[in-house]
């Protein structure tokens, strides 16, 4: 399988260069707080003290789990399918948080288990109607999990954009994640499960015991790619390969919640420096996410207690990356406005 390599951000001179630029803006030092590191961040994605953010899209991955047979979901799978219906209809949140934010929305197929037909708006990338339930046998077989990957990347490959912001939707998916999180961190199963849709306590209960089974059953998968097989989902596994992707294109990657993150988790075990061109948008309300964000040493710029997905956390960040490039592209500096710089 081929996973692309992730160029290095690392670069002396233009990280001085850009700190100049941004110390030299008529504020005091660090008055502009994550801005201002953002804006580095951002210029040394682009390898350019010239910043832009150019067509921005959140790409939505939809797809099934074998593992609701566990009950491990407050919601039937049909959820899922009638929550693509809900995109395409431009219904739901991120429909509306998208356009918004003049972002465009692309909704992809990645194994939902429902025959949707040709579809405006609905890139068909199915490569199976689910996956198995992991409880009983690996999700995926490993041809699957790399055609998942690899659809990903083509996906990312034909975007024009230099911004992808990364959502999904699958009911059972918070139970795929927390398996994930739980074999690539070693952070304790009891730690990693939450309630997903809206589990009572005892539902909690089920699906980390659900979990802890199916780690204890499969517990030969170790390299990231087995495990993203046994445990993951269709949509997950599509995504880990479009982030790897638009890193290898030098792309800003908006990571949304808790299952987007999950994702990332993978690609970053394949090649760590994909984290460099990571802009964390939010903290999830969903139990785990902080200490998986932790895991990845990660600094979210939200914390709105959102535990949506659909790529939501993605699409509020984004005036963010707006506003971090605007100052530095556009505010006056010192020198500039004839004011004197104020030492300290």
């Amino acid at each position: 399988m081929f996973i692309p390599t992730i160029p290095t951000t690392k670069n002396e001179t233009l990280a001085a260069l850009l700190d100049n630029a941004i110390n030299n803006k008529t504020k005091p030092l660090g008055s502009l707080g994550v801005l201002e590191s953002l804006a580095k961040q951002i210029g040394l994605i682009q390898n350019t003290r010239a910043l832009a953010i150019t067509q921005p899209a959140i790409l939505v991955f939809a797809a099934d789990h074998g593992v609701v047979a566990e009950g491990i979901s407050a919601y039937p799978q049909d959820v899922t399918w009638q929550m693509v219906e809900n995109f395409l209809a431009r219904g739901a949140a991120i429909n509306v948080f998208a356009t918004q934010t003049n972002c465009e929305l692309c909704v992809i197929d990645a194994g939902v288990n429902h025959h949707f037909g040709p579809r405006d708006g609905l890139i068909d990338r199915k490569l199976a109607p689910g996956t198995r339930n992991f409880a009983q046998e690996p999700a995926m077989s490993r041809a699957t999990c790399e055609a998942a990957l690899a659809a990903g990347m083509a996906l990312v490959a034909e975007l024009d954009g230099n911004v992808v912001g990364f959502g999904e939707m699958g009911i059972g998916n918070t139970t795929a994640a927390a398996a994930l999180m739980h074999k690539l961190t070693g952070i304790p199963v009891e730690q990693c499960v939450g309630a997903g849709t809206g589990l009572s306590a005892e539902g909690v209960l089920r699906k980390q015991h659900v979990v802890e089974a199916a780690v204890a059953k499969h517990a030969v998968a170790v390299e990231p790619l087995d495990v993203l097989a046994t445990f993951g989902g269709l949509e997950i596994a599509m995504m880990t390969g479009a982030m790897l992707k638009a890193a290898e294109l030098r792309k800003i990657l908006l990571i949304d919640g808790f299952i987007v993150t999950s994702a990332l988790l993978v690609a970053a075990r394949m090649q760590p420096d994909i984290l460099d061109y990571c802009v964390f948008a939010h903290c999830s309300d969903e139990s785990g996410h902080q200490q998986m964000l932790a895991a990845l040493g990660a600094k979210p710029l939200l914390n709105l207690g959102l535990r949506l997905g659909e790529g939501t956390g993605c699409a509020l960040a984004l005036p963010l990356l707006h506003a971090s490039v605007n100052f530095l592209n556009q505010m006056a500096t010192f020198e500039s406005a004839h004011v004197s710089e104020k030492s300290e």
